[in-house]
């Protein structure tokens, strides 16, 4: 389903300004500068304002003008009520996570105090959230320090939306398909004539621990054999974008204000997955193909030759301005709960750390291959209908041990008419009351819990034994 959502400018009763108090955005200004690869000069430019108007702006030192409003929404598609408090619900619950860091216990902020610093200082809360995701802490579930931190953080501003990258990979997409309908075999035909690059499937025992390789005193991109078909037309187009879409990326890295070099590099191969992604899929027909299907994933699957995981990453990346798919969020896991990847552009159940033993994506293991359906609901009670299954990953030899991950795809049940997978559901009947891990969960009742909450104040009864072995208030 697509949508137009720029607010008229005669809607006077939908005015954020109308009030007549002052709003500060920078941080949203900046990011939807740098998320659409812009510089200030450029931004500047499209608006009509000076270069030194638009840095007082992005850091908060002048207030949003009604005219500036309007120039921004006329100029990108916006609803300005989206610079103006639209995401401050999404921004209070991540610093409601935040606080729930097991660091933290003893410093108790009230949530109306976390709210005023949504509000009005957002540009600080998003710093904060920033050094608590590159913070060194204890324990393997907290992402590490450094070029992986950077380019989540780089995702996550973007909202996992890159419009240079989506409109150069549409390009390339176009002019792959004056060599035919299969967009895996223009793109290797593309490899070797343009670029003196032939592409081979290698035996295992050539290749044993890389599933791609470009060899360029041999002009090959070697592919492993053991790759699916979808996986080595993949890894075909990463190095296809790479080549011809490396200005395109590193602009894109560069706005993101990236300039570590390994950093750099981290960012490059995201990128490069994100634009090869782009261009097997291209937006508009995968968005057509969505809205056809009701964002059924086995046919999309099918109709553009894609590997499950392949497809649920595309759909995370559906937020065009104007030409809008549902917002979904993704996550893959593996049986002992780690998160090896998470998107989550808006309101998700995803865990910061942890998880819900209760939600279906943990359940994907005891049925390998079958998706499962669920409706789940937070404490809050905001609902989501998600689905789960397992993955498969690189072919191995009889005998060597196999990764095994899960993934799990869903979007807030507002969403939910409009894909297939909804039919025969009651959105409004019962649904699993699930949480975003133990430490961040404060439903007393939960059988299932494995922890309190952090920084909840215990109770011990020795004379008797409740349903949970935790009992806490948080008074």
């Amino acid at each position: 389903m697509t949508e137009t959502s720029t607010l008229p400018a005669t809607d006077v009763s939908l005015d954020p300004l109308a009030s007549g108090r002052k709003i500060f955005a920078g941080a949203r200004i900046r990011r939807l500068r740098t998320g659409r690869g812009l510089t200030q000069t450029r931004m500047a430019a499209d608006l009509g304002v000076s270069v030194s108007y638009l840095n007082l702006i992005e850091r908060d030192q002048r207030p949003l003008s009604a005219s500036f409003l309007l120039k921004l929404a006329q100029a990108y598609d916006l609803d300005i009520r989206s610079l103006t408090g639209g995401d401050d619900g999404d921004l209070l619950d991540d610093l409601s996570k935040l606080f729930t860091d097991p660091r933290l216990i003893g410093i108790d902020v009230p949530r109306s105090e976390l709210r005023d610093l949504a509000g009005r200082s957002p540009a600080i809360a998003h710093a904060l959230l920033r050094l608590a995701a590159n913070a060194p802490a204890p324990g393997p579930e907290t992402p590490p320090p450094g070029p992986i931190a950077a380019v989540t953080a780089m995702i996550d501003a973007a909202g996992n939306h890159f419009p240079l990258l989506d409109e150069a990979a549409e390009h390339l997409a176009d002019e792959l398909r004056l060599s035919g309908p299969d967009l895996n075999a223009a793109v290797v035909e593309r490899l070797r004539v343009r670029h003196a690059i032939t592409v081979r499937a290698l035996p295992l025992e050539v290749m044993p621990g890389h599933l791609r390789r470009l060899d360029l005193h041999s002009r090959q991109l070697q592919l492993s054999e053991s790759l699916d078909a979808a996986s080595r037309g993949f890894a075909a187009a990463v190095q296809l974008v790479l080549i011809e879409l490396k200005g395109e990326i590193a602009a894109t890295i560069s706005a993101a204000g990236i300039t570590d070099p390994l950093d750099v590099r981290a960012a490059t191969v995201a990128m490069g997955k994100y634009a090869a992604a782009a261009t097997l899929m291209p937006y508009a027909r995968f968005l057509a193909a969505c809205e056809a299907t009701g964002y059924d994933v086995e046919l999309l699957q099918a109709r553009f030759g894609r590997g499950l995981e392949q497809v649920a990453h595309r759909l995370t990346t559906l937020h065009r301005p104007g030409a809008r798919g549902v917002p979904f969020f993704f996550l893959r896991v593996d049986r002992a709960g780690t998160v090896s990847k998470r998107f989550a552009p808006g309101a998700s159940p995803l865990p910061v750390t942890g998880g819900c033993a209760l939600w279906h994506v943990y359940h994907a293991f005891d049925r390998p291959g079958e998706i499962r359906r669920q409706l789940v609901e937070l404490e809050d009670g905001q609902r989501f209908l998600t689905l789960a299954r397992t993955i498969r990953t690189a072919a191995l030899p009889w005998g060597v041990p196999r990764p095994g991950f899960a993934i799990g795809i869903g979007c807030d049940v507002a969403h939910a008419p409009a894909l297939s997978w909804s039919a025969g559901l009651e959105l409004n009947g019962p649904a699993t009351p699930i949480g975003p891990g133990c430490a961040a969960c404060h439903r007393a009742a939960c059988r299932q819990r494995g922890a309190p909450p952090a920084g909840a104040h215990l109770a011990f009864d020795e004379r008797q034994r409740v349903l949970t072995p935790f009992r806490f208030t948080d008074e």
